[in-house]
């Protein structure tokens, strides 16, 4: 009788936790979506506004037959109309389902154990996730400090490339979750020290918040060693369509065209974002409008004696007083009220037990949170 040979269990990562928790009191298996409207999802960055209504008028007006239609294989038409509305060409650009399916695109063909990179601390936690976790290369973190408020000084960034040898660095400007920004001008500058053996790539997922001439797309588009990674989930609410892109010179972007599958983004998405590139006006009044909510937001907190970290997206960066409660009790405290903070110790060794993160809402919704936040301190 022959005995089975056992099957050695092939270790996989742990997966990265990006906040959500606010789905399990809405209910995962959608039967109960009215709760939507009710529990307030501040720990994900979701935009506090609908699509533009021209883009939920084609989505309504043609929806049966969008769920039964196979999309555009290789995403021509929302290509192109990136590449008009950014000032490119769709040479230039990879779309996929939203950034984290271009992360894990790029940076697992492009980096190996035996790579180096640099991040900055604190960051997007799924960087660090991918590139520890996921490819296991060796990671350094440059590191924000609070007493500067998280400000990063590009001079300090080439230095530390010029002075070490990577593989790649990755930057999120405007970082989260501390918010804070570099301009275009400076980034700009500072690209033109940095080797031509070390690639950077530059995260503008809340770029269009500042302003979308801030995007260093055009200048990515003609440099070899510069990627712009975006999103459309925050600033043209289009989280739940899953699209973004990759902007990169024609040799960098050919070279990962092969790895994207067909039908990388749904029809809906695809319809979505062209429909939203379209109306830019829409989305320049809510961003325009986000700066003053956050304003508010941001007062408010700082009645409650919330340190509120400076930023230009759609969310606050925040300590909390030494006398109360820490990150995780607040959470957990929110959490049972209905408000569904984002605990950010995972973000980065430079934050603390104190930091939470916290997105801005309407202003009906920041007025419910301030008075939940206001019962719990």
């Amino acid at each position: 009788m022959s005995v089975p040979i056992p099957r050695l269990a092939t270790p996989r990562p742990p997966v990265c936790y990006h906040g959500g928790a606010f789905f399990e009191a809405v209910g995962e298996e959608f039967d109960t979506l009215e709760r939507l409207s009710t529990v307030i999802s501040a720990d994900v960055l979701d935009a506090w506004f609908p699509p533009a209504p021209s883009v939920v008028e084609v989505i309504q007006r043609h929806l049966p037959s969008l769920l039964r239609t196979s999309p555009p294989t290789s995403c021509a038409g929302l290509v192109r109309a990136i590449a008009r509305a950014r000032g490119v060409e769709p040479v230039n650009l990879l779309v996929g389902g939203g950034s984290s399916d271009l992360i894990f695109l790029a940076l697992t063909r492009w980096l190996s154990p035996a790579s180096r990179v640099l991040i900055l601390d604190p960051m997007y936690g799924e960087y660090y996730h991918v590139l520890d976790e996921v490819i296991g290369c060796r990671v350094d973190r440059l590191m924000l400090s609070r007493a500067d408020g998280y400000v990063l000084d590009p001079i300090r960034l080439v230095n530390r490339l010029r002075t070490t040898s990577y593989d790649l660095a990755i930057l999120v400007n405007p970082n989260s979750p501390t918010g804070r920004h570099v301009s275009r001008a400076a980034l700009e500058r500072a690209l033109d020290g940095v080797p031509k053996r070390t690639r950077v790539w530059i995260d503008e997922t809340y770029v269009d918040f500042k302003g979308s001439d801030e995007s260093l797309e055009t200048v990515a588009a003609m440099r070899d060693n510069v990627v712009v990674c975006k999103s459309m989930s925050k600033a043209y609410a289009l989280s739940g369509a899953r699209v973004g892109y990759l902007c990169g010179s024609p040799s960098t972007i050919d070279a990962l065209r092969g790895y994207n599958p067909p039908w990388a983004v749904g029809l809906i998405g695809q319809v979505a974002a062209v429909a939203a590139l379209a109306d830019p006006h829409y989305y320049e009044s809510k961003w325009m409008e986000t700066h003053q909510l956050r304003r508010e937001l941001a007062s408010g907190l700082t009645r409650l004696g919330v340190l509120v970290v400076p930023g230009v997206a759609n969310f606050s960066l925040c300590h909390l007083p030494p006398d109360g409660p820490d990150a995780s009790e607040l959470v957990g405290a929110a959490r049972e009220r209905g408000l569904f903070l984002r605990e950010i110790g995972g973000m980065g060794r430079a934050l603390g037990p104190d930091a939470f993160r916290i997105a801005v809402k309407d202003g009906a919704t920041n007025a419910r949170m301030l008075k939940i936040l206001a019962g719990i301190l």
